[in-house]
């Protein structure tokens, strides 16, 4: 709903009082409008004019980004909100190309958009490559429709051509700054004769299209997200709707195109809240029927200024390539502004359609919180059937030459057992890695690991070793789970040690680490990797054989020496 108050604009014939436009079906081009109510501009002074949204027809939204650059977070929150909207009233989501910067616009960054929209899920009912009755989604591609429309804006005296040149606007400019007024335009050719227009028109001076402004007056409208927003008229002046190269301007391209493809809502960033003042003036003087507005809050940083390259990974397209889940992506940005009331997090695309309304999406703005997003890319790619996992996760290590193959039992163990630790698929290689090397010295070195060593270790390597080396350890292996859990516990009894005393001796001998996922699991893994040789060179996995090498020369007496020598030293220093 937009009202126009106290301004000497357009009036209902038949009433001088509050004017609203009918609720006629949307149709494609203007002319055939059937309104109850005919809007035609009049001397007089009205007291409101308001204009209502064609909301009798099929919901239809759009979203129509710039191919200036890729997809940034906050644009692609826009199109989920816009595709949810839709879907969850049965209507039509539309995807149109504004393509008017011409100097800016690439094909590449449109296929890059289209490439990111899909990747999110988001498949549109009417744009490019899929056509519609609308058409064509491109405004390269429909400057003929705006150049009607201009020519119908300036029939009617809505519009007037302007032959200012820049000198003289830069001047005016300059005199409303002095004059701490707003920068307004107030040149002659508002008011110009017919004659003047031919005679500048015969000398071939440029022109641009000029709207005229009722210089008084108010414009009020209900946001859905944001409620009333108003507007004094007199801060505007007449504005350009058509360069002087006969290029349209973003504003009346983005109220036509709306217009002629019947647009119901538009749904977008509050960043073009301003804009609606222009918009809503040309909808009314070329009789189209209001959409309704809602204008969503921006996306701020953690610092909360607006989100930018300098904050890091802005764009969809950045966020694919880290090994972001396109469910956990549009689940994230869902919840940047929007809550369905309940304390549940965690949505499908299929149930956001089903709980969305415009009237949670709140007007304060949202905070990026990357560290969540990655927390919740987790849990999203744990929720992925154990099979499909599998086949993510190995495909991937086959491909950054840890594995060898993507499949096989070795695959499907590992992932089961390291997935916990796994929040984006690229975090699975040091996952992998570190189960497979074998850092024994950095620990047996370190602090923590000083406490293990003194607990005996060399008698617990010993004794290890020989099992080993009887085949008793590689036996046990052999019957996998079962075996293990059996020969440990014969393990604790004859050296008379169970839980910790037992165990953490037992994982810094065998994995060279103090801490790690369950150590039976790894052992086992350990003993498969090296018997069925699926890692690849560039892994740098120690096996089972190395790493009890590696024990049998280890100088325990040697070791401990070695330790007093660096305590008394760090003693000295210090």
């Amino acid at each position: 709903m937009a009202t126009f108050v106290g301004s000497p604009c357009w009036a209902r014939l038949r009433s001088i009082g509050e004017i609203t436009l009918a609720h006629p079906p949307m149709l494609r081009q203007p002319s055939p409008l059937r309104l109850r109510s005919i809007a035609v501009p009049l001397p007089q002074r009205c007291f409101a004019v308001a204009a209502s949204a064609a909301s009798d027809g099929p919901v239809r939204v759009r979203f129509a980004p710039s191919p200036t650059g890729n997809l940034h977070v906050g644009g692609a929150r826009t199109a989920l909100f816009n595709y949810l909207f839709a879907r969850s009233k049965g209507g039509k989501f539309v995807l149109r190309i504004e393509d008017t910067d011409l100097e800016r616009s690439t094909k590449e960054s449109e296929e890059a958009v289209l490439q990111d929209l899909s990747w999110l899920g988001l498949d549109w009912d009417e744009g490019p490559g899929i056509g519609g009755d609308y058409g064509p989604y491109r405004q390269s591609e429909r400057n003929s429709l705006y150049k009607e429309h201009a020519q119908r804006l300036l029939e009617s005296g809505h519009v007037y051509r302007c032959f200012c040149s820049n000198e003289e606007l830069e001047k005016m400019k300059e005199i409303a700054k002095l004059k701490q007024l707003p920068p307004v335009y107030t040149g002659r050719w508002a008011t110009a004769t017919e004659e003047e227009v031919q005679e500048e028109l015969a000398k071939g001076t440029p022109f641009t299209y000029r709207f005229r402004v009722p210089k008084e007056g108010s414009l009020k409208i209900s946001d859905l997200i944001r409620g009333e927003v108003s507007w004094n008229l007199d801060t505007l002046g007449d504005f350009v709707i058509m360069r002087s190269n006969g290029q349209p301007v973003y504003n009346f391209c983005v109220t036509v195109d709306d217009a002629t493809m019947a647009i119901s809502h538009v749904i977008r960033a509050e960043e073009h809240l301003p804009n609606t003042l222009r918009q809503a003036l040309i909808y009314k003087a070329l009789g189209f029927p209001m959409p309704y507005f809602a204008h969503v809050s921006l996306i701020l940083a953690p610092d909360r200024s607006k989100l930018s390259k300098r904050h890091g990974a802005t764009s969809v397209g950045q966020f694919k390539e880290m090994g972001y889940l396109p469910q956990a992506m549009v689940n994230y940005l869902a919840l940047l502004g929007w809550g369905d009331g309940t304390e549940n997090e965690f949505f499908t695309l299929e149930q956001l359609v089903e709980k969305f309304t415009i009237e949670r999406v709140n007007k304060s703005g949202a905070i990026f919180d990357s560290t969540k997003l990655r927390w919740m890319n987790g849990q999203h790619l744990r929720a992925i059937p154990s099979e499909a996992l599998t086949g993510l996760i190995g495909q991937h290590w086959k491909s950054t030459c840890t594995l060898k193959e993507s499949d096989g039992p070795f695959v499907e163990e590992a992932v089961q057992l390291l997935k916990d630790g796994i929040d984006l698929i690229p975090d699975s290689d040091k996952a992998l890695t570190n189960l497979l090397a074998y850092p024994l010295h950095a620990t047996l070195t370190s602090s923590e690991g000083k406490v293990v060593v003194e607990d005996k270790l060399p008698e617990v390597s010993a004794s290890l070793i020989a099992a080993y080396d009887s085949g008793e350890l590689i036996g046990a292996l052999e019957e996998g789970h079962a075996g293990w859990q059996k020969w440990v516990k014969g393990f604790g009894k004859s050296l008379k040690r169970k839980g910790k005393t037992l165990f953490m001796p037992l994982r810094v001998l065998l994995t060279g680490k103090l801490h790690g996922p369950d150590m039976g699991d790894s052992v086992l893994l350990l003993y498969k990797a090296g018997k069925y040789d699926v890692v690849a060179p560039e892994a740098g996995f120690v096996t089972l054989d190395e790493r009890f090498n590696m024990l049998k020369q280890i100088n325990w007496e040697s070791f401990n020496q070695d330790q007093t020598l660096l305590e008394s030293t760090a003693t000295l220093s210090n």
